[in-house]
């Protein structure tokens, strides 16, 4: 089944994703310029949630990370290894994730960032022990060779149990070792865009030293200013629950894991924003309306051509009433005009608008409700 998520957010000034120059990330939409966040900020605030850790599971989350090799010389360091052994150890595993296992001389980290499952970093550690148990000395270890060990782990993978995370299966993983396997996501996310023009503006602020303020001395400590805009945002998502379980088809409990996890993300999705300049803008906002459109045809549809022209307020409706009002309209006009089939149609809005009709969606007074009425079984 195909699960289609789409939100509106509406936030105060913010700066919740930059670019290189420290300024919210924008885009061009039907000609005008637009807020941005970009469809990996919003997968990374997902992944790293609390919420979906406390959910989920964090056992069936994996750790993204440039320092498996300390993560590894940690875990040796419990089962009584030396530290001279830990030492060569964690030099030779920085050649992990690249084909010819060269290891770095400048530091304790791999050259590329990889997604782990607690799964691999625990077959590295058996591999590294089953290894080390036949070196009698640091001679013996600094022979270890390091594109052989990915090459046991690859042969391992195949079978292996509980060796795909679920983050990974949702969001995937591509690495250029061989020693892991690249995973096609189950999930495709959409940058999300404002729904309406952006104005950006700029904060000037200073930092005043307490001492010298006390001194009335008006001069301040620093001075500074960082770029910051108020948007509505359609975020969407999908949701490929066939892809999802047969990413996870050697993992125990698949049923269940992906009967939890639906309703899980979806309230993650909802409940968490990205962490951009959060301490300056507390900018944490709750969604103004939900859709989530269950579909057998897996024909993904983004309604993002809703706010081709951009959203103004007026003087019976602002941004957020005419953005839920602009995406009932869209979906009301792709359901007539292409007749897709639908296995069920959950809508929740907070704004004081007309609702769909009983027979085209089901209208939740609450979040609660439309999670429960999910079709997960």
């Amino acid at each position: 089944m195909l699960y289609e998520i789409h939100m509106l957010k509406n936030y105060a000034p913010t700066n919740l994703n930059r670019d290189d120059t420290g300024s919210p990330k924008t885009c061009l939409f039907g000609g005008v310029q637009r807020g941005r966040i970009s469809s990996q900020c919003l997968k990374h605030s997902w992944r790293i949630s609390n919420l979906l850790k406390e959910s989920i599971g964090n056992e069936y989350l994996g750790i993204r990370t440039r320092t498996m090799p300390t993560l590894i010389g940690e875990q040796l360091r419990k089962a009584g290894i030396s530290e001279e052994f830990i030492e060569i150890v964690v030099k030779k595993l920085t050649g992990f994730g690249n084909k010819e296992g060269k290891s770095s001389d400048e530091n304790d980290i791999t050259a590329q960032v990889i997604l782990y499952s607690h799964s691999d970093l625990e077959v590295i550690e058996k591999l590294i022990i089953n290894q080390l148990n036949e070196c009698h000395n640091a001679s013996d270890v600094k022979k270890i060779d390091v594109k052989n060990l990915q090459a046991e782990l690859s042969k391992l993978n195949k079978d292996r149990k509980n060796g795909i995370s679920l983050d990974m299966a949702l969001f995937g993983r591509m690495v250029t070792s061989d020693a892991f396997e690249d995973v096609d996501a189950a999930m495709q996310v959409a940058h999300a865009i404002g729904t309406n023009r952006l104005m950006m503006e700029s904060d000037y602020f200073t930092a005043v030293d307490d001492v010298i303020s006390e001194k009335k001395d008006q001069g301040s400590a620093m001075i500074g200013d960082v770029d910051y805009n108020s948007s509505c945002y359609y975020i969407y998502a999908s949701l490929d629950t066939d892809k999802l379980s047969e990413n996870l088809k050697n993992n125990e409990n698949v049923g269940m894991l992906i009967k939890n996890a639906i309703p899980a993300l979806i309230k993650t999705m909802a409940y968490t924003s990205p962490s951009g300049k959060q301490n300056s803008f507390a900018g944490h906002s709750l969604p103004s309306a939900i859709l989530v459109e269950c579909k057998e045809k897996k024909v993904p549809i983004s309604y993002a051509n809703a706010f081709e022209i951009p959203v103004r307020p007026t003087a019976s409706s602002g941004i957020v009433r005419g953005s839920v009002e602009k995406l009932m309209a869209e979906v009301q006009k792709i359901q007539k005009g292409f007749e897709l089939p639908i296995v069920k149609r959950l809508w929740f809005t907070m704004e004081n608008v007309e609702t769909f009709e009983e027979k085209f969606a089901v209208n939740c007074a609450s979040f609660p409700e439309l999670i429960e009425q999910l079709p997960i079984d």
